[in-house]
């Protein structure tokens, strides 16, 4: 269980704001980038309900530390992160480098050193206007990119399940929503965007599934194709990757398939993100094995003043396995309020109830209350 939780957690701060706010140093031929985030929440949250089986975000087991409620001082869904991006322009391309390096706040002991660190990027992209960008290296899946992207809960806690907030961050919608976009070492190229069509492909390191099954000899494939206009956007993705067993799984293949669209009207946003497939797995690749997933999030958000967003989402993440003593479904509702006290610094309130459900029948029920605030420089 641990492996799968551990596998769960999510930093995305560089593609949420790349470049904003970052300082900018200028070398010879190169811009130097320096930004990130930093962010604490004081979460409390109180369990209730059976000991429900498998990944069960809103049981004591994970959701509150195997006790009836739980209090931590720590990381939203982002982690605090120092991205270090460097580029130039030189003959006909533009090339780029970024390293991020991430860091929790909260740990379980009031002596022992604060000193994991977290790196999940590390890549170079060459490319321009007309041919598009190339990249090399590790960096966040493109399945599922656009769901935690537009998550409100991403400058927030979301899911304050305890298991991964302390040492690490919280879940957002990560198992209640959609599956973790995960970090890969990666080849990927993302074409020009043509009257706003464009098109992201990935061959990526497979990976093991948490549950016994172990990545074969070739690589994970995963795609994206969007359209966007001035204030709306759709998207169709996919993934695949064959997972080979050992001697407690079985051989299976993940097929994944992804569809959602994103709206501004007004002061009013919406969004919506559908996910599905064999082998899609709860927080991860392929950790229920070969199952059938179903994932879904719907958002809507009102912006009553031009420092003030309020919004409401709800999401599911719903396995199809018929054994006995599995996980069947996790969901999440939040109620959150996002105040820009600065133009760097918001300040973040945020309510919701958590709930599992098991193959036997059993549940459980998480509430938590998560109020604090995040800087991006």
């Amino acid at each position: 269980m641990k492996r799968i939780v551990k596998a769960a957690i999510l930093v995305c701060a560089a593609q949420a704001v790349q470049n904003a706010q970052a300082v900018d140093i200028q070398a010879g031929d190169w811009t130097v980038s320096i930004g990130g985030n930093i962010n604490a929440y004081y979460t409390s949250v109180g369990c209730s309900g059976d000991n429900v089986a498998g990944t069960a975000l809103a049981g004591r087991a994970l959701g509150c530390n195997g006790r009836g409620s739980a209090t931590v001082i720590g990381n939203g869904l982002l982690p605090n992160s120092l991205i270090t991006t460097v580029k130039s322009h030189q003959g006909d391309y533009d090339v780029q480098g970024t390293i991020g390096i991430s860091a929790a706040v909260a740990t379980g002991s009031a002596i022992a050193a604060n000193s994991a660190v977290d790196v999940r990027q590390g890549f170079l992209t060459i490319g321009n206007a007309d041919i598009g960008t190339f990249k090399l290296g590790r960096d966040y899946g493109i399945f599922g990119s656009n769901a935690i992207l537009g998550d409100m809960t991403l400058l927030g806690a979301g899911a304050p399940v305890q298991a991964t907030q302390n040492g690490r961050v919280a879940l957002g919608h990560i198992g209640s929503g959609y599956t973790y976009l995960g970090t890969y070492g990666q080849f990927a190229y993302t074409s020009p965007t043509v009257h706003g069509l464009q098109g992201q492909f990935a061959l990526v390191s497979p990976v093991d599934s948490g549950t016994g099954s172990k990545a074969g000899s070739m690589p994970q494939f995963q795609a994206q194709l969007s359209y966007s206009r001035a204030n709306w956007k759709t998207w169709l993705g996919a993934k695949a990757q064959k997972f080979y067993a050992d001697a407690t799984s079985s051989d299976f293949t993940e097929a994944a398939f992804e569809t959602g669209a994103s709206a501004t009207l007004g002061r009013f946003g919406l969004l919506g993100n559908v996910q599905t497939g064999r082998g899609l797995g709860i927080l991860s690749d392929g950790d229920q094995g070969d199952v059938r997933g179903f994932n879904y999030l719907v958002q809507a958000s009102y912006q009553p003043t031009d420092k003030l967003k309020l919004g409401v989402n709800y999401g599911v993440s719903r396995s199809l396995a018929s054994a006995a003593d599995a996980i069947r479904y996790n969901s999440n509702l939040t109620l959150g309020a996002y105040y820009a006290i600065t133009k760097s610094i918001t300040l973040v309130g945020e309510v919701g109830q958590t709930r599992s459900e098991d193959t036997s029948g059993k549940t459980a029920r998480l509430n938590g209350v998560s109020v604090g605030g995040i800087m991006f420089f």
